[in-house]
């Protein structure tokens, strides 16, 4: 049974920093690309990094490029993403995501209060 489960995510004020965990078990970790994504209320679910499946590769949108980073450590089967310098904009559901099989976390809040 695919599984994704993410951990991380609370209160913190403007300029604050986190890290966000999803932990994955019942398919090979290690063979597939991840991602990070959110949703704020009323918005549609955004991108917000990439890494391949070795994780010799990142790519991180624009809006949070230098300040959050996406990594991954496949004998733990975790993803991670790390986020400072936090905003209020940054506040949203996070979730992870696998590309194969497709799957999806249930997702962590993140609030940053200005």
């Amino acid at each position: 049974q695919v599984q994704l489960v993410e951990s991380g995510g609370g209160l913190v004020p403007a300029g604050g920093s986190l890290t966000l965990s999803c932990t994955a078990s019942g398919f090979t970790f290690s063979s597939t690309p991840m991602s990070w994504y959110r949703q704020a209320p009323g918005q549609e679910r955004e991108k917000v990094a990439f890494i391949t499946s070795t994780g010799a590769a990142t790519v991180h949108a624009d809006a949070v490029q230098g300040r959050f980073t996406i990594s991954r450590d496949n004998f733990r089967n975790t993803l991670y993403l790390r986020m400072n310098s936090l905003k209020p904009e940054d506040t949203a559901v996070y979730y992870c995501r696998a590309h194969s099989p497709e799957s999806w976390g249930q997702g962590t809040q993140v609030t940053v209060s200005s």
